[in-house]
């Protein structure tokens, strides 16, 4: 049993944010984990010469933050991830504090699924955008 939002209890308009400031382990961690060790992320001197100037977070570790919200808050334990949409608006850097946040922006009663638009900011400006459709943590049954 899921300590999560069943859809029954879901509401257009709900939200839940997190937020964790990404840092040179948390790069170094995901490079070895994803395998992505584009150098734009691991190269300083590489990254000088990128269009953003110096290393950049993976996109990817930004949008992580939104599954953490989905997985842990809205809907919460009990969701099943079903799709994701994502555009990058900017790059996150180390030191950056990433906000994700989810809010309900659609409920299919017939398949029990949810929209969620999904954004990352850092001081305010978007950095990721997009929109999750999850099915909710099953309603629990009483017991006889």
């Amino acid at each position: 049993m899921s300590d999560g939002i069943c859809f029954e209890d879901l509401r257009i308009g709900m939200s839940a944010s997190t937020g964790k400031t990404i840092t040179e382990a948390d790069i170094l961690l995901y490079a070895a984990v994803s395998t992505d060790t584009n150098p734009v992320h691991l190269n300083a001197e590489a990254a000088a010469a990128s269009p953003f100037k110096e290393r950049i977070a993976h996109g990817m570790l930004s949008a992580g933050l939104i599954s953490a919200v989905l997985g842990t808050k809205l809907p919460g334990p009990g969701t099943i991830y079903l799709g994701q949409t994502l555009s990058f608006r900017r790059p996150v850097k180390i030191g950056d504090t990433v906000i994700a946040t989810a809010e309900v922006i659609a409920l299919d009663p017939a398949k029990k699924r949810a929209t969620l638009r999904t954004i990352c900011t850092v001081a305010g400006k978007t950095v990721i955008e997009g929109e999750a459709v999850v099915l909710p943590p099953a309603a629990a049954t009483a017991e006889a």
